[in-house]
């Protein structure tokens, strides 16, 4: 029910206008309708007899109508139209049955717009129209409502309809408690029938059903009706509130204030949902996306409409839609195919590498002249500090594409690859896929760092889903388990790193193309120190180059004296450490050279920490010098062999492996067993026992290459017969005495320069091996290659 009651406000005064004509029935019933009247027509509102109701209206007609009756008798016909939403109703557009009214008032409002009130006088039916122009005229005939005699069923109808409208008042929180005063003092049956038709929460369909009804019994019955079902919907309302305010709790008001907040946004606004909706879906119309992709962002889409803004489905829903669109699917960059320009890019950035930089322009050369390859998966190995993972940084540039990184260092989780699905709270896509979202192209340049250190547990294996990912013949259809869809990977250029291949899982070395990233020569490490660190730190560090300025031998000594590594992230701590001090004392304006010496050298970083290793002389028997492979590079080792009164044991010590325990056996045997021709007395075993020592007890050392090294220092401390000077040697040595082939020849050859070593004997298998190496890092060195361990006797004992 509407509000009952009217204020007209003129200048200073104030008046109550009546809300229902004053008087009884029998006086409206004595009220003459002339025969013709205008005709006002009524959006959405019926009028009734007894009733006072202010009618805005608009439309020129209207105003023209309300003018002219104002300034004449004030009469007019109030008739509903049939359909609201016409502008300009023509005479059949209008209902036959309506309301004589007077006009009380007509009152020019602020806001430009005019309203007048009408008291509803008699029911009328509409005629044949007079005249269109400037408004509806019409003939009418005055209707006559039939009026019961006094019953009691009359009673009892009124009777529930004052007792419900009283109800519907009290549940109605819009409603005004002044409309419950009305109804009560309304005294006239016919006026309170009429009075709530008007005010009733129904259609105008329903109202005009209502003054179409010639009995005002009938007419009250049906009104009756019509409380009774808004009572009905108002009590049920409230009895849901009841349920819902009894069982609330901190959740629910959280909810109720965020519909509330909605609401209020949706006022200011629009619905936040909505916003979110249309602006994926623009965002959607510029993808490049397949009809399957299409048609799977749209279902998404609408279920994503239909869910509530604070429900735990939506933020996922919405994140999987927002991973959709910003997905570039088969948005790729251009591939810049000039391979003298993308040679210089990958020499600007790095010194050495030239596998790698070979391997790059091959590719780059065969999409020149195919114009399409599926991108080689690379896997870059070697010690740490080399460059690896910076070099996919250097072939992104030199290709022209975007670049991302993931570390896979203690990755255990195998939804770190594949994703999560959408049932998961939280759930997100895998590392692969957010990558590429973060690059916006669909062929960057990715490092997959550290893959040699990749876990499993039971959440699954992540190296058997980088399976899918590494092969180039699966992952053009790589399935994400957010995405729920297949993405193609093939266009992305894979780039993985490691330092030991040992322990990464076979299969997925197979789907790699391997290329060893060995250490830095001496030389090397100073022409990188030269072009890009020194440069690149003084920049970071604020000094200018003239600031401080550091010879080629004070880089050597820092090396060597400061460093032991194959890579040169040592190195750049050493001088990140120089340039610091050099910094301070610039900024304490101190007196210091630019032109660093030994002496500040040693002031910044402290004395030497390590030693350089150093070939022994030939000043003792039973020493031999092997060459040995670590992560961090070659090594110099020494093996030294004594013997001692005893039964013939063997003992071991330098925290030795199981191989190179059973090394040791094994050349102790074959010493034996070539008494003979090493002319040594058989009794010397039984009579002795002998030690095998490798310094640097604290150093794990493991490993067959050191067979030929323990064979030459049993036979020195055996014979008597020292071993030649400057002399290194590598090699598995069998009771045959084959020499077998090893590896990381490279770092070993490099770490025996750097120890002065000038013959080093190696297995006739890895000459192939050297022959793959820079000759200038052979400068200085002599080889000597072996197939049997009498050659290694031969040319390393004095004698033999």
């Amino acid at each position: 029910m509407k509000s009952s009651y009217i204020l007209q406000s003129s200048g200073d005064s104030a008046e109550l206008i009546p809300v229902f004509a004053e008087g009884d029935e029998q006086n409206l019933r004595q009220i003459q309708v002339p025969q013709q009247l205008p005709v006002l027509a009524l959006r959405n509102s019926v009028l009734f007899p007894g009733v006072v109701m202010p009618i805005n209206i608009s439309r020129d007609k209207s105003v023209r109508l309300a003018r002219a009756a104002y300034n004449s008798d004030k009469k007019l016909a109030a008739v509903m139209q049939r359909d609201a939403k016409l502008d300009d109703p023509v005479f059949d557009d209008l209902h036959k049955v309506g309301t004589a009214a007077n006009i009380l008032r007509m009152l020019e409002m602020p806001d430009g717009s005019t309203t007048i009130i009408l008291q509803g006088t008699r029911r009328i039916a509409l005629g044949s129209m007079v005249s269109d122009d400037p408004f509806f005229v019409a003939n009418v005939e005055a209707l006559e409502d039939i009026i019961p005699p006094p019953n009691e069923n009359y009673d009892l109808i009124i009777g529930s309809i004052r007792d419900v409208s009283m109800t519907i008042i009290k549940l109605s929180p819009h409603l005004a408690p002044e409309a419950g005063f009305t109804v009560r003092n309304i005294d006239s049956k016919q006026f309170l029938v009429n009075y709530l038709a008007v005010n009733t929460e129904v259609s105008g369909d329903e109202k005009q059903k209502l003054i179409e009804i010639d009995s005002v019994e009938q007419r009250a019955s049906a009104l009756l009706e019509i409380l009774l079902r808004e009572r009905q919907a108002l009590e049920l309302k409230s009895e849901i509130q009841q349920k819902v305010h009894k069982g609330i709790d901190r959740h629910n008001r959280e909810f109720f204030l965020n519909e509330q907040m909605k609401a209020i946004q949706a006022e200011l606004g629009g619905n936040p949902v909505e916003q979110e909706v249309k602006q994926l879906r623009e965002k959607a119309k510029t993808k490049k996306w397949s009809e399957e992709v299409a048609a799977v962002f749209e279902r998404e889409t609408v279920k994503a409409e239909k869910m509530m803004q604070h429900s735990g489905e939506y933020p996922v829903q919405l994140n999987y839609l927002q991973t959709l669109v910003e997905l570039p699917w088969g948005e790729y960059s251009e591939d810049k195919l000039d391979l003298d320009e993308a040679q210089k890019v990958l020499n600007e950035d790095h010194y050495g590498l030239e596998e790698v930089k070979e391997r790059i322009l091959e590719h780059l050369a065969v999409i020149k002249l195919k114009g399409d390859l599926k991108s080689p998966i690379l896997c870059l190995y070697g010690p740490p500090g080399v460059g690896k993972t910076s070099l996919g940084k250097s072939v992104a540039r030199a290709l022209g594409r975007e670049f991302g990184r993931i570390s896979l260092g203690g990755l255990h989780d195998e939804a770190e690859i594949r994703g999560h699905r959408k049932t998961y709270v939280g759930a997100m896509p895998g590392r692969v896929i957010q990558t590429i979202k973060k690059c916006k192209l669909g062929n960057p340049v990715i490092i997959l760092d550290e893959v040699d250190k990749v876990g499993n547990d039971f959440r699954g294996d992540p190296s058997s889903a980088l399976l899918e990912v590494l092969d180039p013949e699966q992952n053009a259809t790589f399935y994400d388990n957010f995405l729920e869809l297949d993405y193609d990977l093939s266009h992305v250029l894979f780039i993985t790193t490691a330092n030991n291949v040992s322990t990464i899982h076979p299969a997925l070395c197979d789907r790699m193309e391997m290329i060893e990233v060995s250490g830095y020569t001496q030389e090397e490490k100073v022409e990188i120190v030269k072009r890009h660190l020194l440069p690149r730190l003084l920049k970071d560090h604020g000094v200018q180059p003239a600031q401080l300025q550091i010879s080629d031998a004070l880089v050597t000594y820092i090396i060597e004296n400061y460093t032991r590594e194959s890579g040169v992230r040592g190195v750049e701590k050493q001088l990140a450490k120089i340039i610091r001090h050099t910094a301070k004392l610039i900024a304490s304006s101190k007196d210091y050279s630019p032109q660093l010496t030994q002496g500040a050298l040693q002031e910044a970083l402290g004395a030497p920490k390590f030693i350089r290793d150093k070939a022994l002389d030939n000043a003792f028997t039973g020493v031999a010098t092997g060459l040995a492979w670590t992560p961090n590079g070659g090594e110099i080792l020494f093996v030294e062999a004594s013997l001692s009164k005893g039964k013939g044991l063997i003992a071991t010590t330098g925290s030795l492996g199981d191989v190179m325990k059973e090394s040791a056996i094994i050349a102790l045997e074959y010493v034996r067993a070539q008494a003979d021709f090493l002319q040594i007395d058989p009794k010397m075993f039984a009579e002795n026992n002998l030690h095998i020592h490798v310094p640097e007890g604290a150093i794990p050392k493991d490993g067959p290459s050191a067979g030929v090294t323990m064979v030459t220092a049993i036979a020195s401390v055996f014979t008597g017969r020292k071993v030649r000077c400057g002399l290194a040697m590598t090699g598995e040595a069998t009771l045959r005495g084959k020499v077998l082939p090893i590896g990381g020849v490279k770092e070993k050859i490099l770490a025996a320069k750097r120890a002065g070593i000038t013959d080093i004997l190696l297995p006739v298998e890895n000459k192939k091996d050297i022959d793959e190496i820079k000759k200038e890092y052979l400068q200085g060195l002599t080889f000597t290659y072996v197939d049997a361990i009498k050659d290694v006797l031969k040319f390393a004992l004095e004698g033999v």
